[in-house]
C-alpha cells in the first residue's frame, strides 16, 4: 500500500510542480517522502526560496501560514486542515493588544509557533534555534515581551541572564515531560547524555546535558562520540535520529512526548490534498504585509552554534 501511495505522490508532485516540506516531528513514512525535512527555521527558509508552484507543508497550521506569507505567489497546502498548534492558540490578538498596552516600551519577540495575526503584531519572530540570538539583538535597556512560550522564554532568560516579560503559553507535548521522567531515564541509562528541547519546563531542563532545537539535537547526537542518548522532545525525531545514526541507541526521556497534531500528517492525506488541491492555507494581504517584517528579521538572525 505504501509503495502505491509513494508512487502516486511522486506522480502528483511532477504534475503540480510541488515540493513537500516535512517537520522533524511528522510520522517517519511522511518524512521519507519529504523533499526537505527540518525544523521551523529551516522549513521557513526553504519555503521562501523554492521554485515550486505548490508547497505541501507536512507540519501544523502556523507553519503553513508562515510559508504562505514568505511565498505569496505559491499555493500552500496542509495535508490535514485540523493540524493546529495548542500553543499558538494560547494567545489572541485582543489579549496581545492588552498586554502591549500595559507594556508600551516592550519589544515583542514572538516564537514562530504562533498565528499569522500574532506575528503581525510583533517586532521580531524567533524559532527555538535562534531565540537566544534574537533576544540578544534587542538593546539591554528595552524590555522584551516574549510570546507565547513561557518555557522557551525562561530558557532564553536564563542563558542571557536577562529578565523577560513571559506570556503564559506552553507546548502541551513538552510540558508533559516531567523531571521525574528524565530522572528515571538517567537512572536506567547513566552513561547517556540527556539532550532536550527548550520548550520543556525549566525543572525538566535542569537534567539536560544539552538544550537545543530539533536541528541542534540532531547535530549534537551526530557529532558527540557517545553511543547512546536520552532525547527530550516530541518522539517523531527518533525516525531521523535512528536513520542518520544507525550505530547509536536513543531512549525517550518520557513516554508521553507525542504531538497528536503532527501525527495527523499521512501519505494518504498528501495524495488527497495534491489530487484535489485541497486544504489551501492563505493569509490576508493585510496580515501578511505586517507579519513579513518580523518573520524576515527572524530569518536574518545568525544562530549561535
Amino acid at each position: 500500500m505504501s509503495e502505491k501511495l509513494i508512487a502516486r505522490i511522486n506522480e502528483l508532485k511532477k504534475q503540480r510542480n510541488a515540493v513537500i516540506l516535512v517537520h522533524n516531528y511528522a510520522p517517519g513514512e511522511v518524512q521519507d517522502v519529504g523533499d526537505f525535512v527540518g525544523d521551523s527555521l529551516g522549513l521557513s527558509r526553504t519555503a521562501a526560496g523554492t521554485d515550486a508552484d505548490v508547497i505541501v507543508f507536512c507540519g501544523v497550521h502556523f507553519m503553513a501560514e508562515t510559508a504562505a506569507i514568505l511565498a505569496p505567489e505559491k499555493t500552500v497546502l496542509l495535508p490535514d486542515a485540523n493540524a493546529g498548534c495548542p500553543m499558538a492558540n494560547m494567545v489572541t490578538p485582543r489579549q496581545l493588544a492588552e498586554m502591549k498596552a500595559k507594556n508600551p516600551d516592550a519589544v515583542v519577540v514572538t516564537y514562530v509557533n504562533s498565528s499569522a495575526a500574532i506575528k503581525a503584531m510583533s517586532d521580531i519572530c524567533c524559532t527555538s534555534a535562534n531565540a537566544v540570538e534574537v533576544v540578544r539583538s534587542v538593546p539591554e535597556d528595552k524590555p522584551v515581551l516574549f510570546v507565547p512560550d513561557r518555557n522557551l522564554g525562561s530558557y532564553v532568560s536564563s542563558v542571557l541572564q536577562r529578565e523577560l516579560i513571559l506570556w503564559n503559553g506552553f507546548c502541551p507535548t513538552h510540558e508533559r515531560m516531567l523531571p521525574e521522567h528524565v530522572y528515571a531515564a538517567k537512572q536506567a541509562h547513566p552513561d547517556a547524555p540527556v539532550v532536550m528541547h527548550p520548550e520543556c519546563r525549566p525543572a525538566t531542563l535542569a537534567y539536560a546535558d544539552k538544550v537545543a532545537s530539533t536541528t541542534g539535537i540532531l547535530r549534537f547526537c551526530k557529532e558527540n562520540p557517545a553511543k547512546e542518548f536520552i532525547i527530550g522532545t516530541e518522539n517523531g525525531i527518533f525516525h531521523r535520529l535512528c536513520k542518520e545514526n544507525p550505530e547509536k541507541t536513543f531512549y525517550h526521556a518520557s513516554d508521553v512526548a507525542d504531538c497528536p497534531n503532527m501525527k495527523l500528517n499521512s501519505l494518504e492525506k498528501i495524495v488527497w490534498c495534491l489530487e484535489d488541491m485541497a486544504s489551501v492555507v492563505t493569509v490576508s494581504p493585510e496580515i501578511a504585509a505586517k507579519a513579513l517584517s518580523p518573520i524576515t528579521k527572524m530569518l536574518e538572525t545568525v544562530i549561535d552554534g
